[in-house]
């Protein structure tokens, strides 16, 4: 029987960053370590950009690969870059010249690897950067500097898409990748999914072509379909039983650690199953009226992992994907009840801890 490993906890932690011309700017930055002093090889997950102000865009945590590299002894940073959540400064859009766009946000997590390189509980010597969507871009565009430490990229779905406009943001994308191709200085992993909503596999593979054919050394996955849209992959708990293993061999590749080193401490919060009812029984929801039991017929047709909320209001909230569906329905519960919702269903089994109540209006 295989030795049991040592119990981690993520030790999460959200610290700003100084960076910037002049460490003018600060960027909040989620921190996630193994127990104990390190030092830790680093793994840096650049975020998206969600549609509008950049101020109004959440935290991102990228909790289930943060899990997944901690696991394996990590330390993991995920910065929100200038003008994003609330990190300082404003956000510099370079519109249709994709290229500028990548070196801009890449600017920032060249800041927080000089800076984690200063932390005593950090291998500087042994450090990859993943990023996801826009992050996957500024990824790619980081690639094309020699930063002591980084010894390989990961990009996830990367590229950034143009709403309106007369931009050929397709084309832009293509010749940044043939930009970054030529002055590439690591190795990395692309990941693309098929039904990926942002960069179809065409795009994906004219993306790829530029970049190798300028000389980048990139190794293209392309999964196939996943789930609804292959753009949230990473996002998804689910995601990782495709990207880890190519992960995994890619980190060996490189020479970076890949085995796990830890268990993981469960989430001690998690809400526990309960009999109050079958998760499909509409006529057991407290509080709701009928729009409501409506809505919620509709929710059980919903992916996992996903959650449903409920108020003593009749108002109701639910979330399904992402990070944490769990506060993602409860916050757009409460976003319409003055008073406090309780989570009714998670998955697909009941957590409602009371007993049954007359239904209300929405």
């Amino acid at each position: 029987m295989p030795t049991p490993l040592p119990v981690s906890q993520l030790n999460e932690q959200v610290v700003m960053v100084p960076a910037g011309p002049g460490q003018s700017v600060s960027l909040e930055t989620t921190v996630f370590k193994p127990d104990g002093d390190g030092p830790f090889p680093l793994l840096v997950i650049n975020h998206g950009k969600a549609p509008g102000d950049p101020k109004l865009q959440p935290r991102d945590r990228f909790i289930h690969m943060a899990s997944a590299f901690v696991r394996r002894g990590y330390a993991v940073m995920v910065p929100m870059r200038t003008g994003f959540a609330h990190s300082t400064g404003r956000y510099i859009d370079h519109g249709c010249n994709m290229a500028a766009n990548g070196y801009t946000q890449a600017s920032d997590v060249r800041d927080v690897i000089g800076y984690a390189r200063g932390l005593r509980w950090v291998d500087g010597e042994h450090i990859v950067v993943a990023g996801q969507s826009y992050g996957g871009l500024a990824t790619m565009a980081l690639a094309t500097q020699e930063i002591p430490g980084v010894r390989g990229v990961m990009n996830f779905a990367g590229g950034l898409r143009v709403h309106g406009g007369p931009c050929d943001w397709q084309g832009a994308l293509v010749r940044a990748f043939g930009d970054y191709g030529k002055r590439s200085k690591v190795d990395s992993l692309w990941m693309y999914g098929a039904n990926d909503s942002y960069f179809g596999p065409e795009l994906v593979g004219r993306m790829h072509q530029a970049y190798v054919k300028a000389g980048g050394n990139a190794q293209l996955v392309a999964f196939g379909d996943f789930k609804r849209d292959a753009h949230t992959m990473l996002a998804s708990r689910d995601g990782e039983t495709i990207w880890l293993p190519e992960a995994e061999r890619f980190l060996r590749r490189i020479g970076m650690p890949s085995r796990e080193k830890y268990a993981v401490a469960g989430d001690a919060s998690a809400p526990v199953k309960n009999d109050y009812a079958a998760v499909d029984d509409v006529s057991a929801i407290p509080y709701l009226a009928g729009h409501g039991r409506e809505e919620y017929r509709a929710f059980l047709q919903r992916q996992l992992p996903r959650a449903f909320a409920v108020s003593p209001t009749g108002a109701w909230g639910w979330a399904e994907e992402g990070e944490d569906p769990r506060r993602s329905a409860l916050a757009a519960c409460q976003t319409k009840s003055q008073q406090p919702c309780q989570l009714y269903s998670v998955d697909d089994y009941v957590v409602w801890p009371g007993t049954s109540a007359a239904g209300g209006t929405n």
